[in-house]
């Protein structure tokens, strides 16, 4: 029987074998200790796993009881064309195993979407939920609205008032404190701070590895995010330099700020809340702010009311929901969203030979870009040239100097004019828009580059940028289109020939119900082009 080691090494629990399990239904637990109480009067949602092993290790020994929905398949067969893409049910399951304090969580988070996100969200995975907006609405602004930036959540949706709420501040710091939102407010202890950052899912554009080369098949840690899983806000809040600052700062040896969110988090059959870690050269460099407001407005239950941390050029794993503590350490968080997820591995590293110590923890996010529009195997009816437009993004506090794009697969690139870049911003992409060149007709394949400040650029194919875990497809990105030119004289008259019968030239692989030619002009062009035949 294999053993899994909790994230502090406290308790082995044996995992049975699933034919000595009991079925569970989603919504009801039939174990008499499934009870975990809340943490925090008026934080619904809110049990807290890290400060109790025994706690953790009874959830552990309860989940053993049961049989659990298997992860479903969506790499090796289509995905599911229904919205939500993926449900999460095992993870509805778990829930419902844990007893009364969470077993509604799922439902109460979903309830949270359909209030705050916008009604045509493409729902990648219900719960734990992850979303992206359609395309199309993107990129019309640098700023995301609200209702329309992605959310990319690892468990259930807390809730608490401002009243209620606080943030304790520990570890390695000489004064630990426990502040209020009163106080985070308060710009006579902190001055307030507003940075204008897009946050970017490192399972942007998965979609692409997994139509290739499909990889790790975990559906909420390798959801099939499109090309939405990025979005810019003007986030508000305080630097956590500053709080850091106003707890005395920093104990000798301290080089890590750990962030703990306050939602539930499952790894491998064990409990814990979201923790990850961000270095404190990050933090000193006011690069991370503690935000509770999002484009003007409070911020969005779902996005982490009352307060989240914001990490500038950072993955979005970082920028932690839901913040309930804030630690000071020696070392990079062990808890297991740190230690164990988000990590790059090189192409020959897979489900063969794939170990943690092996893939490097992914941080900055590297120069990448994309076309939301046209999509893939659209047809394109045009006079020469082809509208594009997408935007373009490097991390790390670079930021886009120029994006490029091609008609013919990357052979012959145009830039994109400056005039059709939008502003520049340390932290924050570039929406760009062009009308290319196209004379060729048929299918073709657009693609998309950007070069960063430190002339940083994109691999050029998928293959380039695989991993086992899919995460960052930063390559070239690829949109294959059918052009249709009708500045050809051919076309032209085909097109006005269709428009004259009311006939549609869509779906373009519909046969047409005319003939292709009259036998007059057969015989006529026959006789131009001297017949099929040669000579002798």
């Amino acid at each position: 029987m294999p053993t899994l080691v909790d994230r502090r090494d406290e308790h082995d629990i044996k995992f049975e074998d699933k034919k000595d399990k009991t079925d569970i239904p989603l919504q009801v637990s039939n174990h008499p200790d499934a009870y975990f109480a809340e943490e925090v009067k008026g934080w619904h949602g809110y049990v807290e796993w890290e400060k109790y092993p025994e706690k953790r290790k009874k959830a552990a020994e309860i989940l053993t009881q049961y049989k659990f929905a298997e992860e479903p398949e969506f790499q090796l067969q289509p995905i599911p064309d229904t919205n939500p893409r993926l449900e999460g049910v095992r993870w509805k399951q778990y829930h419902a195993a844990l007893g009364p304090t969470l077993k509604d969580v799922p439902a109460e988070s979903w309830d949270i979407v359909k209030e705050e996100k916008a009604e045509d969200m493409i729902h990648v995975l219900d719960f734990p939920y992850n979303g992206e907006p359609p395309r199309d609405r993107l990129v019309q602004t640098t700023l995301t609205r609200n209702e329309d930036h992605f959310v990319r959540n690892h468990g259930g949706i807390p809730t608490c008032s401002e009243d209620d709420y606080f943030l304790d501040i520990g570890g390695m710091v000489n004064n630990p404190k426990r502040l209020t939102m009163k106080d985070l407010k308060n710009e006579d202890l902190f001055p307030r701070q507003s940075n204008i950052v897009t946050l970017q899912c490192s399972g942007t554009r998965r979609i692409e590895q997994i139509n290739e080369y499909p990889g790790d098949g975990d559906e909420l840690i390798n959801a099939p995010w499109g090309e939405g899983a990025i979005g810019t806000a003007k986030w508000t809040g305080v630097s956590l330099k500053k709080v850091i600052k106003y707890c005395g700062g920093l104990k000798e040896g301290a080089k890590h700020i750990e962030l703990m969110g306050v939602d539930t988090y499952f790894k491998k059959g064990h409990l814990f809340n979201y923790v990850v870690s961000v270095p404190w050269r990050k933090v000193r460099s006011h690069e991370v702010i503690l935000a509770w407001e999002m484009n003007g407005k409070p911020l969005p239950k779902i996005h982490g009311h009352p307060l989240r941390a914001v990490v500038f050029g950072y993955i979005g794993a970082r920028s932690v929901k839901w913040l309930g503590r804030i630690d000071a350490i020696a070392e990079p968080s062990s808890a297991p969203v740190q230690k164990k997820e988000y990590l790059y591995y090189t192409p020959q590293t897979g489900k063969h030979n794939a170990t943690y110590s092996s893939g490097f923890s992914i941080q900055d996010m590297p120069v990448s870009s994309a076309i939301m529009g046209p999509v893939e195997k659209s047809v394109i009816v045009h006079n020469g040239s082809i509208k594009m437009n997408g935007w373009a993004y490097s991390g790390g506090g670079h930021w886009p100097e120029r994006v490029e794009v091609s008609v013919d697969g990357g052979n012959v690139w145009y830039e994109t004019p400056y005039e059709q870049l939008s502003e520049k911003y340390y932290y924050a992409w570039r929406t760009w828009a062009i009308d290319v060149p196209c004379d060729a007709e048929g299918w073709i394949e657009l693609v998309c580059r950007c070069w960063d400040n430190a002339l940083n650029t994109q691999p050029t194919f998928i293959r380039s940028a695989w991993n086992w875990d899919l995460h960052v497809t930063s390559s070239c990105h690829r949109v294959k289109v059918y052009s249709v030119n009708k500045s050809k004289p051919a076309t032209a008259r085909r097109l006005k020939a269709l428009e004259e019968k009311g006939l549609s030239l869509l779906p373009i692989t519909k046969p047409l119900p005319m003939d292709l030619e009259g036998d007059d002009d057969y015989d006529l062009e026959m006789q131009r082009r001297k017949g099929r035949d040669p000579l002798e």
